[in-house]
């Protein structure tokens, strides 16, 4: 069936000589794969730029329901990059959110609020020319809202833990590991409040900034099957000085 949609690029690899398999987020059906053929010149419909992390296309397929690699009839980009390509701490915070993102809705059905979410948190980093050190923290932390597992932040008590693996603060701490001390659970409270708009206001140094990262992401590993350690993150933490 001939079928039109939104999508995103999340990661890509050659395959064989001339094919390339890429794994999207689309609006329509969720996650998909497809595998794609790449002209040696510049004259075919596909072409490789277009399968850079988070590039967002407007792709004809012809979807095929559990069919494994799906196979693309027409590509086209909806929206190139102004500056993320160019901008070298931009580039290396959305390699590391394609990362994210290939692990965090692996196995995500068709979700249209979450896509849209990522689409305009992508145009928003693309379209900033300052104040976006904190965007990773905020972006995966609001994902968490569209993928079933935002934090309880209703019942905080200044000196509570946060409890990992149930989402929630408590007042005594849990019997197992995966909880957060009073001083950084304090955090998660401020890492809700913050917004795109508004992150700016919050100064965080590196070392906190990238603590907060560590947390968010265990977080995701308790609750995401096989979330495996992210290889990009090693770059991400020593991308911002304050």
């Amino acid at each position: 069936m001939l079928t039109k949609t939104r999508a995103i690029v999340l990661h890509s690899v050659k395959y064989g000589d001339d094919k390339t398999i890429v794994d999207m987020l689309t609006a329509d059906f969720g996650r998909l794969s497809f595998v794609c053929r790449l002209p040696k010149t510049q004259k075919g419909k596909l072409k490789k730029q277009f399968f850079q992390p988070l590039t967002m296309l407007s792709i004809e397929l012809d979807y095929r329901q559990g069919g494994g690699l799906q196979h693309l009839r027409d590509v086209r980009m909806t929206q190139p990059f102004t500056s993320i390509p160019f901008d070298p701490i931009k580039l290396s915070i959305s390699l590391f959110v394609a990362e994210f993102l290939l692990y965090a809705t692996r196995g995500e059905q068709q979700n249209e609020p979450l896509f849209q979410y990522v689409e305009h948190s992508i145009e928003w980093l693309d379209g900033q020319s300052r104040s976006f050190a904190n965007f990773h923290l905020v972006f995966m932390m609001r994902l968490s809202r569209f993928i079933g597992f935002f934090p309880n932040l209703e019942d905080y008590r200044e000196g509570d833990c946060f409890d990992l693996r149930s989402g929630t603060f408590v007042a005594v701490k849990p019997s197992h590991a995966d909880f957060v001390e009073a001083v950084e659970a304090s955090r998660i409270g401020l890492l809700m409040r913050m917004g795109f708009e508004s992150m700016h206001l919050f100064r965080l140094t590196r070392q906190e900034r990238n603590r907060c990262a560590e947390l968010i992401l265990k977080y995701y590993r308790l609750h995401v099957p096989n979330f495996p350690e992210l290889k990009s993150i090693g770059i991400l933490k020593e991308l911002f000085e304050v």
